[in-house]
């Protein structure tokens, strides 16, 4: 809910884990006083953010977290409001930043590794604040970046990532920044001389990456893999072959890719029997062999989707 223009929401940092919870917020620009309003967090204790190990353990999980699309998150997925600022074709734009450093008030302090920040020719930003996904609009006048209002999710993560993310939205809404592009460092600058640091990182290709499976779906509801279980696929272009592990047993398949799908030939496999749960993951991704799945790449994830509505969630292997 958005708070009137003469009124500034700050964020309560969670001091020790408990259930998670989440919910939208927005963070606006009034007019006439401080820009940026942040949400208020009910007191209570929340987990830390969720890293991929983390999710990992989490036995039934929302397709919204595993997969990797601007917005989603574990509790859903929001749209930035504010409509539409179209901006063309910019160095800035069009790339998946990485945030690496924040500068305010003379202190420079390290981000999170999941911070980060895209910005389309269609003027739609979305990113990472370091805990909770944001989506927002910027205009762009030269090397003039002005962020409009931001709309982020509400995970309750660990001391340091709050209060970095809190800071960061901040210097986004309270700020118009000058851009400075340098080979694959951007570099945004206040008038009052903060910075926020940023390096391009490319997205992962479909072919000679390895994918590591973080899921397993079926409908709308996706489990994470059990304790133990090593699944990952690597696609040959020259060859025509996909081979990785299936959770327990090595795996060899032809591998057929064009317009959005991946033909799979019949499945050669080892035969090493595991437990029980690492069987059961086997015989899951099996089923993706001897048949076409849709594919669909978002910059370091990979999702694969089979004619039955069986997913597969992976990510490029760091």
């Amino acid at each position: 809910m958005t708070q009137p223009a003469d009124s500034t929401r700050q964020l309560n940092l969670p001091t020790s884990p408990a259930d998670l919870t989440c919910r939208p917020h927005l963070l606006t620009r009034p007019a006439d006083s401080i820009r940026g309003a942040h949400p208020h967090r009910p007191e209570g204790n929340r987990p830390p953010h969720p890293s991929r190990h983390t999710v990992m353990d989490k036995q039934r999980l929302t397709l919204s977290v595993l997969t990797l699309l601007p917005l989603a998150v574990a509790c859903g997925t929001q749209t930035a409001g504010g409509g539409s600022a179209g901006t063309g074709s910019s160095p800035v734009t069009g790339v998946h930043w990485s945030v690496d450093t924040l500068t305010t008030h003379g202190r420079t302090r390290q981000a999170p590794d999941s911070a980060y920040l895209r910005i389309g020719e269609d003027g739609r930003v979305s990113g990472n604040l370091g805990c909770n996904t944001f989506g927002s609009t910027v205009t762009l006048k030269g090397d003039r970046v002005d962020f409009g209002t931001i709309e982020a999710t509400d995970m309750g993560c660990q001391k340091d990532p709050m209060s970095f993310e809190q800071s960061l939205s901040h210097a986004y809404v309270d700020n118009t920044f000058t851009s400075e592009v340098k080979g694959d460092k951007l570099t945004l600058t206040t008038d009052g001389g903060d910075r926020v640091n940023l390096t391009k990182e490319p997205d992962a290709p479909l072919y000679g990456t390895k994918w590591t499976v973080t899921s397993l779906g079926d409908g709308d509801v996706a489990q994470s893999l059990p304790e133990g279980a090593d699944a990952h696929f690597t696609l040959d272009k020259a060859n025509g072959t996909l081979s990785g592990r299936l959770g327990c047993n090595h795996v060899t398949a032809k591998a057929t890719v064009r317009d959005g799908h991946i033909t799979l030939g019949a499945a050669k496999t080892t035969r090493m029997m595991c437990d029980g749960s690492l069987m059961d993951t086997e015989r899951t991704l099996l089923g993706l062999f001897d048949s076409t799945v849709v594919y669909e790449l978002n910059h370091r994830s990979i999702a694969l989707t089979s004619t039955n509505g069986k997913t597969v969630q992976a990510v490029a292997d760091e």
